[in-house]
């Protein structure tokens, strides 16, 4: 078998495989499983109040690709409990982004990136392999290493984005929490002043602080909707307003002069940052100035006297 075959048959097995996958999942050579016969009998177990739907928040891209993928992830998780741990703290993590997916969506999104990455590998290595004599196992790891970097390359751009909305929400808590500070002062309560400050803004934040009505509307209490919100988020300063505000609520002490300190801490802390990366770039200006522009100012000053110096010898 010459190095040319390999790659070959290799691609063609994994063709027929994807197809044969894609025609035993196709609708018409599958019967109805015996949770779709019930359902239409069965009534919700938990029914929930269209004031905590994420109408806005974006969905799954994948479309049938990501009910496909959900349905095996989903029979993979049931046979196999191994592969679905972890979906409690990746459910955290989505709502700590804004994303309105459920971890299998997630989860088959990651494959899908994973597969994208495996294909591109596999299609590079086989051009080039073609007319050259090569160890054949290096297309295939190459190609198991672009589909593992997909994967974790899905799970680093999540954590880019959770980091990022929280910035901005960091950004946007001072200013809200002034206009809090303002709306309890005129004797509004604390519900009432998050409902104000929701229909005066928009932003990240907004948006948490509107999620948070929408829990007390659908009759969870205020304390319990903010602590909820203290848990999903990793922000310190976001997190000690919670707090504050929710003992605030509890013990009857005034919300406007902890409101206008937390906002005070959080320009503090704003400030802070900006000297912090301001030393930091101030250091990182002098690698280019001491490694490059000092050395060719030095010797463009002592290149003449070197050279009168020889003429002289």
């Amino acid at each position: 078998m010459s190095s040319q075959m390999l790659p070959a048959m290799l691609s063609g097995a994994l063709l027929g495989l994807g197809l044969c996958l894609v025609l035993f999942r196709a609708p018409f050579m599958r019967g109805p499983e015996f949770s779709e016969r019930i359902e239409p009998q069965m009534r919700p177990s938990a029914a929930q109040s269209r004031l905590l739907l994420r109408v806005d928040a974006p969905g799954s891209m994948l479309g049938p690709l990501g009910r496909f993928l959900r349905g095996g992830l989903a029979r993979a998780g049931v046979r196999f409990p191994g592969i679905g741990s972890g979906n409690a703290n990746l459910a955290l993590r989505l709502g700590q982004a804004g994303r309105a997916q459920s971890p299998l969506e997630f989860r088959a999104e990651q494959l899908l990136w994973a597969g994208v990455g495996f294909g591109v590998a596999a299609s590079i290595s086989v051009f080039w392999a073609i007319g050259r004599t090569s160890n054949p196992l290096l297309p295939a790891v190459v190609s198991l290493g672009a589909a593992c970097f997909g994967y974790l390359l899905r799970d680093h751009l999540l954590s880019q984005q959770i980091k990022r909305r929280e910035r901005k929400m960091l950004n946007e808590f001072p200013a809200l929490a002034e206009l809090m500070a303002l709306a309890v002062g005129a004797g509004e309560s604390a519900a009432g002043a998050l409902e104000r400050v929701c229909r005066a803004s928009s932003g990240e934040l907004s948006s948490e602080f509107e999620r948070i009505l929408n829990r007390t509307r659908s009759g969870t209490p205020l304390i319990e909707a903010l602590a909820e919100f203290s848990a999903r988020t990793t922000a310190m300063p976001l997190v000690r307003f919670t707090d504050g505000l929710a003992v605030a609520i509890q013990r009857g002490t005034p919300l406007a002069d902890v409101l206008r300190a937390q906002a005070q801490d959080v320009r503090d802390l704003a400030k802070r940052e900006l000297m912090e990366s301001a030393g930091k770039k101030e250091i990182a200006m002098m690698i280019p100035v001491v490694f490059g522009i000092l050395p060719l100012t030095v010797l463009f000053a002592a290149f003449p006297g070197f050279h009168l110096l020889s003429f002289g010898l």
